[in-house]
């Protein structure tokens, strides 16, 4: 911060008297501005940087405490003396100090007693003020650092860094940081209130020691903003583990006070976060990766049949789930297969591929869908005893169209024909409980019919009750395009959210 000296405001009416208050407390080393009334003192206070007012009792329009109440309302920490010639008796001092003046001085006073007045005085309030920002200062970390945690993607990390410190220290601010993929990048913010954003930025890490540490460079080696002019700039940088690159915060170095305690905790808090931030991108990139490995890796060519899917993580900001499906050719018959584990997270993910092959496993064997479902009932709850999970298995013979047909808990099919739309019921319980299963439900697919198969990520918000969803889906599917992707790609568009929060799974399978 500003170490320079203090600006001390005399007002008084006197010329003379004025005089000797503004060459004593000149020579003392304090910046010295004059004022000859009331209202003139009013208007300055508003306008120049004052640290104390030298404050005449009597002044030809307002008496000198009206005058330091109305300071005192507009800037409780702006110390006041008053000094008078002639209200000098005990009641007067009394009435001064009451109404808000911090000393009293009465005439004739000697120089050395108003220098020493002025000092102490100042000692107080300067210490107030250091307090007062440092508890604004602290309170604003708090806020930072709740919102940098809460971010949901790693840009929106770095901008609520860099709008978050730009408040803190009132100033131009940058927050520099790698993502797990190595891209380095700048939250910049260009003063308190203004808007954030983030852009590509590169910088020479070598020698950055693991732990926090703060420099002074020249503004022309951090050229993202606009810096104050004159002023150098004050880099803190925290780095967690040897391993990982470090983060930046970098502020103009006159908003910082001995120490720079508060930007050296922002930094190591933002750090942290941008740590959560990256581990939870690496375990997201990981369970996207594991649940695409065990996606069928090409559609089968089925005479007869048109087929097109779509599977769409959960956006990187939101832990992904177990939606997986099934498509494939056994004996003459086309096995499909759509599921939703519960939960989200890595471990759904790793209990949707073993339910998957168990279901692959099963098919294999020759099973009926209703007796592969209570098989792979019976094998969670065996050895995933605290799983659950929705399941929808179809057996289709494509040259008859003869269908069978068994869930446990799924969203029901969508089935299409002629501008007509009906839900394909088959009410079971989840797999995971112990409880009856209704027997397989068989019936024909006509020609031309369409059947839609998908997840609940793709129809449920948080907003809106699933029977609104289901009805949404059930409007679109009264047209279905020729072009089975076109049409997947338009489910997607018009029912997901821009930002998926659950994964979504879509099979559309037509008839000729």
């Amino acid at each position: 911060m500003d170490g320079g000296p203090a600006t001390v405001l005399v007002v008084d009416d006197s010329r003379t008297k004025r005089y000797l208050l503004v060459s004593w407390l000149t020579r003392a080393g304090f910046t010295v501005l004059e004022a000859e009334s009331g209202a003139e003192a009013l208007a300055r206070v508003e306008v120049d940087r004052i640290d104390l007012v030298v404050l005449d009792v009597r002044l030809p329009d307002l008496s000198g405490y009206e005058v330091c109440e109305r300071i005192k309302d507009a800037h409780p920490a702006m110390p006041v003396i008053h000094v008078s010639a002639h209200a000098v008796d005990v009641a007067d001092r009394a009435q001064g100090l009451t109404r808000g003046a911090d000393a009293y001085l009465t005439e004739p006073i000697e120089p050395e007693e108003l220098i020493a007045t002025t000092r102490a005085v100042l000692r107080y309030y300067q210490a107030r003020q250091r307090a007062e920002l440092l508890a604004e200062r602290l309170l604003g970390l708090a806020d930072t650092t709740v919102a940098v945690h809460a971010a949901p993607t790693f840009t929106r990390l770095l901008e609520a860094a860099a709008a978050g410190a730009a408040q803190i220290f009132k100033s131009p601010a940058a927050v520099i940081a790698e993502t797990f993929d190595g891209d380095c990048l700048a939250g910049i913010c260009a003063g308190p209130g203004a808007e954030a954003n983030v852009v590509p930025w590169v910088v020479d890490d070598t020698g950055v020691p693991t732990g926090s540490t703060v420099r002074v460079e020249a503004p022309a080696s951090w050229g993202l903003l606009d810096w104050p002019a004159d002023d150098s700039v004050t880099v803190a940088a925290a780095r967690l583990r040897e391993d990982r690159a470090p983060l930046y915060v970098v502020v103009p170095t006159a908003t910082q006070t001995a120490r720079t305690p508060v930007l050296v905790q922002l930094a190591q808090a933002v750090a942290a976060a941008v740590e959560a931030q990256r581990s939870f991108d690496e375990e997201h990139r990981i369970a996207v990766t594991l649940q695409r490995s065990l996606l069928p890796r090409r559609l089968p060519d089925v005479a007869g049949l048109d087929l097109a899917v779509r599977y769409e993580p959960a956006s990187a900001q939101t832990e992904v789930g177990g939606d997986f499906y099934e498509l494939v050719m056994l004996d003459g018959h086309l096995l499909l297969a759509i599921g939703d584990v519960a939960g989200h997270s890595l471990h759904a993910a790793t209990v949707m591929a073993e339910l998957r092959h168990a279901v692959r496993a099963y098919a294999v064997e020759g099973h009926q869908p209703g007796e592969i479902l209570h098989r792979v009932n019976e094998l969670m709850r065996t050895l995933l005893p605290n799983e659950v999970a929705t399941l929808c298995v179809l057996l289709l013979h494509p040259p008859s169209g003869r269908v069978r047909l068994a869930s446990a808990g799924h969203l029901p099919p969508v089935l299409s024909l002629d501008g007509k739309v009906d839900f394909v019921q088959h009410s079971a319980p989840l797999l995971g409980v112990r409880a009856p299963r209704p027997a397989d439900l068989e019936f024909v697919l006509p020609a031309g019919a369409t059947l839609v198969f998908y997840t609940d990520g793709l129809i449920e918000r948080r907003d809106a009750a699933i029977d609104e969803g289901l009805a949404a889906l059930a409007a679109l599917s009264r047209t279905v395009d020729a072009d089975l992707e076109r049409f997947c790609t338009r489910l997607l568009v018009e029912l997901a959210p821009s930002e998926i929060q659950d994964d979504v799974a879509v099979i559309v399978l037509r008839r000729h």
